[in-house]
């Protein structure tokens, strides 16, 4: 029973996930690419630029030419091209920590809008309660101050009859 129930839940989280997949779009994907190549480039920042230089090294590398001096060229190309990767690397690394810095920002900008709109409302409410608190108190003082005048006259119209 235990291996049947395993397979069966199993088979459920398959599906699942399936379900999860089919209902991703292209910008989802987009999106945890970027989040996961900002995330990379923070905590490698040296590996990053290495990496970008490997690349550089491999391509000149890879560059054929007949001779000494076409070598020599190519690997100055190489060389450049390296370079070149490595600043598009550091480049779009810091286009990326800008982007989250903004997207932070605005996040942050968003939240402190919606706890304003939540304290404006939560004042009104206040003013609101207190304001039918107010006339509640004045509707029982008033009620109040009737009763002890009707109350007041039925005692001095029974004690007028009683006296006479």
């Amino acid at each position: 029973m235990a291996d049947k129930q395993k397979r069966e839940e199993l088979k459920n989280r398959i599906e699942a996930g399936q379900q999860r997949h089919a209902n991703r779009t292209v910008s989802d994907y987009a999106r945890e690419a970027r989040d996961n190549a900002t995330a990379f480039v923070k905590e490698h920042p040296v590996a990053t630029v290495v990496g970008g230089v490997a690349i550089g090294v491999i391509v000149a590398s890879l560059v054929p030419g007949p001779g000494r001096r076409m070598r020599k060229k190519a690997t100055r190309r190489g060389s450049a091209l390296a370079a070149m990767a490595t600043e598009i690397g550091l480049a779009y690394g810091a286009s990326l920590i800008d982007s989250l810095g903004n997207a932070a920002r605005a996040s942050g900008d968003r939240l402190e809008d919606l706890g304003d709109a939540i304290g404006d409302g939560a004042r009104d409410l206040r003013r609101q309660a207190g304001f039918q608190g107010s006339a509640a108190g004045e509707g029982a003082r008033r009620l109040t101050r009737e009763a002890g005048k009707k109350t007041s006259r039925k005692v001095r119209d029974l004690r007028a009859r009683m006296a006479h």
